[in-house]
């Protein structure tokens, strides 16, 4: 190797973490999003003259949507090339970020927020598949999807600390303002670290039968639960079973038939379906039981959720070390087993309990089990990815995460409204734990014959 070369090797070594850094602000931003608003909705629905259960679309209308084009944006990111689509995507969250924010009225916020989803589903594939190739040995990839997932993680929890400082100290148009200029400096900042992109197939078609009905499915199906329309949720139902007969004709689907046979990526994000499901829910609840049962304040809710960040960051931190000495699959067990017992613990919750003792244990372990888990499934579900496919399996991935967690969000939240009480909070913590507990006997018995645990060398 001349000089040369070992200089542009050196440089793109040199690199990859600033690179690293400036794919995870992004999807950083992205998952802020996903709960800024939560805090923020009375003051939303005051200034519509709105009431707060009609806001409902404002919160599931991104992650839905965000969620049923991942697999399109996937499938974009692995044909026209993966900085390409993430600058595509970045620049489409910003311009929706600052028409939510000069929204004049309650449809043209939901319109923004359903492109900010659709910014998402090009961005965010774009950049896993780019993590997933930036570093392509294991325990480097482990380490750096380490970093992206928890910064992304971190960021559902900021984005109610800052939706309750925010909406308090200036206004609720800032929650969408502030993304603005940090999306322009990715898109400033991203030619200049991460490698371009080779040519790229432009002719072949991008199956957009397929996206309409996976994202029109769990809209339909997330409506139907929201209103208690059966009519809603059985043509979700059917335009699902559709999605499935199209993949399976279509000559370039979203998702090739022979890309669900590889079995491992397959259970890894069968089990995060349910994983998702239960944390989304857990997140919510919790918001709602600190603020509507113990009567605490917006802000003070928010602070509430430190230690849960504090827990998910340090689990995190020791996942890489968890996956080289018991492997994916013992790892995954380990992160459900957690979130199974932070479950089994707010089951409990009384109708007048104390935030220390009955709510900061179980919110302890949804994190630890939040961290490990979904990092040991997103590492599983990226096993033995190709630059032909990368794209495809992160979109599949970040998609089952997001429809996972928000139709498990629209389902078991339905159960705590339609009960009385917090006795429906407790309700829908015990599905909640009974779908993880499912998750982790489906793990164990679909994968008897993983690979057995590693030791550290």
């Amino acid at each position: 190797m001349n000089n040369l070369s070992r200089t542009r090797v050196r440089r793109h070594v040199d690199r990859r973490k600033p690179a690293l850094a400036l794919l995870s602000l992004l999807q950083f931003l992205i998952a802020v999003d996903v709960t800024v608003v939560h805090v923020a909705l009375p003051s939303i629905g005051a200034d519509f003259h709105t009431p707060t259960a009609s806001l409902s679309w404002v919160v599931t209308g991104y992650t839905l949507v965000g969620g049923g084009l991942l697999l399109l944006g996937g499938r974009v990111t692995d044909l026209l090339g993966r900085r390409r689509m993430f600058l595509v995507g970045a620049g489409l969250f910003a311009l929706a970020s600052l028409v939510a924010g000069l929204a004049p009225d309650l449809p043209t916020l939901i319109a923004a927020r359903f492109a900010q989803g659709a910014g998402e589903a090009l961005a965010s594939p774009a950049a896993m598949s780019l993590i997933a190739l930036l570093f392509p040995e294991p325990t480097e990839r482990a380490r750096a999807l380490g970093v992206w997932g928890g910064i992304s993680a971190s960021g559902l929890v900021v984005g109610l600390l800052l939706s309750g400082v925010i909406t308090e100290l200036l206004h609720w148009r800032w929650i969408f303002g502030v993304n603005v200029p940090l999306a322009a400096l990715v898109l400033l900042i991203t030619p200049r670290l991460v490698p371009t992109d080779g040519p790229r197939v432009r002719s072949e078609r991008l199956d957009l039968p397929g996206a309409a009905l996976l994202t029109a499915g769990p809209l339909s199906l997330v409506y139907g639960v929201l209103e208690s329309n059966p009519w809603a949720i059985a043509a979700g139902v059917v335009l699902l079973l559709a999605f499935v007969a199209v993949e399976a004709r279509t000559r370039r689907p979203l998702v090739p038939l022979s890309f669900l046979a590889h079995r491992t990526r397959a259970v890894a994000n069968a089990v995060t379906v349910l994983l998702s499901a239960a944390l989304s829910t857990v997140f919510f609840l919790l918001t709602l039981y600190l603020q509507d049962v113990m009567g605490w304040g917006p802000l003070r809710a928010g602070v509430a959720f430190l230690p849960f960040c504090a827990a998910l960051l340090l689990a995190i931190s020791q996942t890489a070390r968890l996956l080289s000495v018991l492997g994916t699959k013992y790892t995954a067990l380990v992160g459900l087993a957690c979130t199974a017992l932070g479950l089994a613990w707010l089951v409990r919750l009384p109708d007048e309990g104390g935030y220390a003792v009955d709510v900061l244990p179980g919110m302890v372990g949804v994190a630890a089990g939040m961290g490990i888990g979904l990092l040991a499934l997103q590492n599983a579900a990226l096993l033995g990815v190709t630059e032909h496919d990368a794209g495809t399996a992160a979109g599949v991935q970040r998609s089952v995460d997001q429809l996972g967690g928000a139709l498990g969000l629209a389902v078991l939240v339905g159960v705590a409204v339609g009960a009385s009480g917090v006795d429906g909070f407790r309700t829908a913590f015990l599905w909640a734990l009974i779908g993880v507990i499912t998750a982790a006997v489906g793990l164990v018995l679909a994968t008897r014959e993983e690979e057995p645990a590693r030791a550290v060398r």
